[in-house]
């Protein structure tokens, strides 16, 4: 198959029969087989029952449901997992994506990029909520990840399926995909895309999100610059720390040799409160724990997930495109 539309859903049931109607409308022309793959992440309302509904009369559909609410980067992981497409496409179901940008990503795609990101030039969302959180997200991701995107927050992006392969997907990992298809030799841009007012609903991200966003790009960080060599950046703590320890150690030495051999005053201050520099070491290292045991226990969680090949998702049911 050519081209998959991948379109995670979690409570759409306003716009999820308009979305189906415009993805279909901008890929049929096209020339391409293709399929529509929507991934109901335990949706509470009418979703599943309207996408049902709307299965019967597009052949082309494919729908995936989630025994309960997995999350965002769940959805889209079943979504490349069990799409079909040489090519996959993404989008968000609110209907602020544009379905009719797909052969917009797809003529930019032939030009040799393995993934076309969407960039949402002219936003239709609240400034100091929305727009503003990310574009500050946005400049601190190109800075750590080097690859530089003006909107990594847009779900409308296209993907050649042999990168997506060699990417694996967990956590709220999803807005990271083009800086982890650079690492494994992807070839990433970006296009302007229209962006449309929320029609239906509310928005399903708040700004705890950010601080979701802010951890796992630490993890990205680690992953793109440390994973084949851990040493270099629990190396470069322990000289950090070390340095000046054993710098302060030397210190108190000498003002011990000060205060047995000759008498000092100094040394004599020392030797009477070493609690300073007992309290200061034993904090040091406290902090020094706590950062390596986050950063093995990432590492620890991904090696969980590739080596069993664990998908972070679980299916309750699927309905197949008619013949």
């Amino acid at each position: 198959m050519d081209l998959s539309v991948v379109v995670p859903v979690y409570n759409e049931e306003e716009s999820v029969a308009l979305l189906c109607e415009k993805i279909h409308v901008a890929v049929s022309g096209l020339g391409l087989s293709y399929e529509i793959v929507l991934v109901d992440d335990g949706s509470s309302d009418r979703t599943w029952e309207i996408l049902n509904e709307e299965a019967q009369k597009l052949p082309c559909l494919r729908l995936i449901r989630f025994r309960r609410n997995f999350g965002q980067t769940a959805a889209m992981s079943a979504g490349f997992r069990e799409s079909r497409g040489d090519i996959v496409v993404t989008l968000d179901a609110d209907l602020q994506n544009d379905p009719a940008d797909i052969p917009l990503l797809l003529k930019r795609m032939d030009e040799g990029y393995d993934v076309v990101s969407g960039w949402r030039k002219d936003r239709k969302d609240p400034f100091i909520n929305r727009r503003l959180p990310s574009m500050l997200a946005n400049g601190l991701i190109s800075k750590i990840t080097g690859v530089h995107l003006h909107d990594y927050g847009c779900t409308l992006k296209a993907y050649r399926r042999e990168v997506m392969q060699n990417v694996h997907l967990y956590g709220e990992m999803h807005r990271f995909i083009p800086a982890l298809a650079d690492w494994v030799g992807g070839k990433v841009t970006e296009v302007p895309v229209n962006h449309q007012a929320r029609q239906f609903g509310t928005s399903k991200y708040g700004i705890t999100r950010t601080f979701k966003v802010i951890l796992d790009l630490f993890t990205v960080k680690f992953l793109l610059h440390y994973s084949k060599g851990p040493m270099q950046i629990f190396g470069k703590i322990g000289m950090w720390f070390g340095v000046p320890g054993a710098l302060m150690f030397a210190f108190m030495v000498l003002g011990h040799l000060s205060y047995h051999l000759f008498g000092t005053e100094f040394g004599s201050e020392l030797v009477k409160r070493p609690f300073w520099l007992i309290t200061s070491f034993m904090l040091i290292f406290c902090g020094i724990q706590f950062v390596c045991m986050g950063l093995l226990a990432e590492l620890q969680i991904r090696t969980w997930h590739e080596s069993q090949d664990k998908p972070v998702y679980v299916i309750k049911e699927t309905v197949e495109p008619h013949a």
